[in-house]
């Protein structure tokens, strides 16, 4: 199981990586322009483009830290590989649920 999540690991920070930069670029952006809250959210909402994006970016948050934080809990906690494996498997799902929640409203789906 070991080798696979660290595959995996790998595979999310490099589908990640792209994300983490357009990400930080466009706040970047955003806050040196003035832009408000309202005006970023005027300009995402029901764009399905932006809806794509930051949904991958989401899902593979939701993939890439639930495996390192199960790294760090065996190895500074000594908790067994198994707890920590459930702890970080629901932490992972919150963050997902958390996240995708805010893909919604980000994107304008919200009813």
């Amino acid at each position: 199981m070991e080798p696979r999540l660290f595959a995996l690991q790998r595979l999310s920070a490099m589908i990640m990586a792209p994300f983490v930069l357009i990400h930080v670029g466009l706040v970047l952006y955003a806050v040196r322009g003035g832009l408000s809250a309202a005006e970023v959210l005027a300009r995402t909402q029901g764009s399905w483009g932006w809806i794509a994006f930051y949904t991958l970016f989401v899902l593979s948050v939701g993939i890439h830290v639930p495996i390192g934080l199960r790294n760090v809990l065996i190895e500074w906690t000594g908790l067994g590989r198994r707890t920590a494996s459930w702890l970080c498997l629901g932490f992972g799902l919150l963050l997902l649920a958390m996240g995708l929640r805010a893909v919604v409203a980000v994107g304008g789906l919200a009813a």
